[in-house]
């Protein structure tokens, strides 16, 4: 109901507003008064009723009808729609289709797009953003439909909201649980064993490290092992990338060869530090979590256009503090055996959270040697080995070549990292990999599919 309160049409008419709007799941009423300005292009005051699985938002507008946006976490074309129908005072039902994966199929039906936003008044399918952004400017066309909104129920052919039952479970994001690796407690006990301390071959002090012979002495006295045996349990402490050779060698010798944890290089890696003790997951299985908590953490603190973050927001999350620990599970990540589309789609969005993480951690930087630096030095260890932003973009994605200031490949032929380059490069990666500048497409995420 809209009553103004100031009469003279020069002045900014104010509007109070009751509204009232009935919660899907327990069918119970909540009201609403707030005021806005309609002739200063102010927004409204919006509330929203959050169902434990979808949200109703609530605006001046009394209608019969109603609108649907079926969008997903963190979509940038998603936001920007939303925010549109926010500033009209159109209410909406939004429709997560990460929470009701069922309800894809029936879009893909009504619409024929596999992209969202996917926004409808009543039976009538806008399209996306950039359809409803279309339609705004068509005032003729809006009216019409907004008449049809406030004017008339739904009709039979009207996609309706899902059940809230049926949402799947969104997982919660302080849950840790993984399954923990049998190698681990090997590792701590190798740790207690007295084998790790400094070594000097030559000129060169090997710090933190163990010996090949040594170890495989120590599996045999301590667990009683053969020797081709315990020769096997120090290649898989390779392989699952608990520690390596310290010429980046893959291979675990019984002779003065020596070795170190990974926990134990001296890394300036953002995700440097203890070492996760579980099972070392398939890059893709991983990524996928990742993507997900990235969208939460691009949903909550991403700017309408997908161009702006707000670091310091994200800095003091609990999501960045997920997101750090999930980080610690790079460093062990089965990534050679991945396929072109896996390995896409991780670097990309491992390439975009990092240079969040950088910007939170040591700021943006300013200047053209800065910029190289950041770029150079802004490392995760991943799969074993460290990366940078540069590796990632010129040695993985464009498949090992030369960027721009680059006088040799990122990788050597030698260079393990070389083996998860993809074979050959993405031209298309320079439209998803956002490099903070404002020039930068938005930030996005990718999933294998």
């Amino acid at each position: 109901m809209l009553r103004r309160i100031l009469s003279p049409i020069s002045a900014p008419v104010l509007f109070v507003i009751r509204s009232v709007s009935r919660n899907i799941e327990s069918g119970f009423e909540v009201t609403w008064r707030y005021l806005f300005s309609r002739k200063a292009a102010l927004s409204p005051s919006w509330k929203f009723l959050q169902n434990q699985n979808f949200y109703t938002y609530s605006a001046d507008m009394e209608v019969k009808g109603r609108v649907i946006v079926y969008s997903i976490t963190g979509c940038p074309h998603c936001m920007r729609a939303k925010s549109t129908l926010q500033e009209l005072g159109i209410p909406y039902i939004d429709v997560n289709l990460e929470r009701f994966p069922q309800c894809r199929e029936e879009v893909l039906r009504r619409t024929g797009r596999k992209t969202v936003p996917q926004i409808f008044f009543n039976a009538t399918h806008i399209g996306g953003n950039d359809d409803l952004q279309n339609m705004v400017k068509d005032k003729e066309r809006l009216n019409a439909l907004l008449l049809d909104i406030q004017q008339s129920d739904p009709p039979e052919d009207a996609p309706v909201p899902p059940d809230p039952s049926t949402a799947k479970e969104d997982g919660g994001m302080g849950d840790f649980s993984c399954e923990p690796d049998e190698y681990a407690q090997l590792v701590k006990s190798l740790r207690q064993s007295g084998l790790i301390k400094d070594h000097r071959q030559g000129l060169k002090v090997h710090k933190n490290s163990f010996s090949g012979k040594e170890f495989v002495d120590w599996l045999v006295k301590t667990k009683e092992l053969e020797r081709d045996r315990a020769l096997e349990i120090g290649q898989a402490i390779i392989d699952r990338h608990f520690g390596h050779q310290v010429k980046d060698e893959e291979t675990f010798r019984d002779d003065d060869v020596y070795f170190r944890l990974l926990d134990d290089d001296e890394s300036s890696a953002l995700n440097a530090g203890d070492i996760s003790e579980c099972e070392a997951r398939p890059a893709g299985e991983l990524g996928e979590e990742i993507r997900k908590l990235i969208l939460k953490i691009y949903n909550a603190f991403l700017s309408q256009d997908g161009k702006k973050v707000n670091y310091k927001g994200i800095a003091g999350s609990t999501e960045f503090q997920t997101y750090l620990h999930l980080t610690r599970e790079l460093k062990r990540v089965q990534i050679a055996d991945a396929s072109r589309e896996e390995k896409l789609a991780f670097f990309v969005n491992i390439y975009n959270a990092q240079v969040i993480h950088a910007n939170i951690t040591y700021g943006p930087p300013s200047g053209l040697f800065q910029r190289w630096k950041f770029f150079n030095t802004m490392r995760y260890i991943i799969g074993g080995y460290t990366y940078s932003l540069q590796d990632i973009e010129n040695g993985v994605l464009r498949a090992n070549r030369k960027g721009v200031g680059m006088f040799s490949r990122p990788f050597s032929k030698s260079d393990p990292r070389s083996k998860v380059a993809l074979e050959t490069p993405e031209p298309l990666i320079h439209f998803a990999l956002v490099c903070g500048a404002k020039s930068c497409p938005p930030i996005k995420t990718f999933s294998t599919n």
